[in-house]
């Protein structure tokens, strides 16, 4: 039987898209995805979705992946782990404070404009 390529699921490229809009030196909560994404209570899938990209090497660098963190500020990956050192590292080039695993939300989540809602966020 001939490999056929799988089909993307329809939910992970509305994830990728909402988190290519998260700016530059701003991270979002797996759950604040998912509810811009037009997928409220769904913050598992946009852990799946993400999964699916951290090492892919093509949608990898078009999704910002490491931006998105859990609803603590923390990063989820296991502190000394390969994936929590890159998601930190790549954070870090961004200008975002990290200490132990813990990002300060109040200074760097990613609080959406009403024209980012309207005009880039496509729910």
């Amino acid at each position: 039987m001939p490999n056929i390529a799988k089909p993307l699921n329809a939910n992970h490229i509305k994830i990728w898209q909402t988190v290519q809009a998260i700016p530059l030196g701003k991270v979002a909560s797996y759950g604040q995805i998912a509810d811009l994404a037009g997928l409220p209570g769904r913050a598992r899938l946009v852990g799946k979705a993400l999964g699916a990209v951290l090492n892919d090497g093509w949608r990898g660098r078009e999704v910002p992946w490491y931006r998105v963190i859990n609803s603590q500020g923390k990063i989820s990956f296991a502190p000394g782990s390969d994936h929590f050192e890159r998601q930190r590292g790549l954070l870090q080039d961004e200008q975002v404070i990290i200490i132990g695993a813990r990002i300060h939300l109040k200074t760097f989540q990613w609080q959406p404009t009403l024209a980012e809602l309207l005009f880039t966020l496509d729910t």
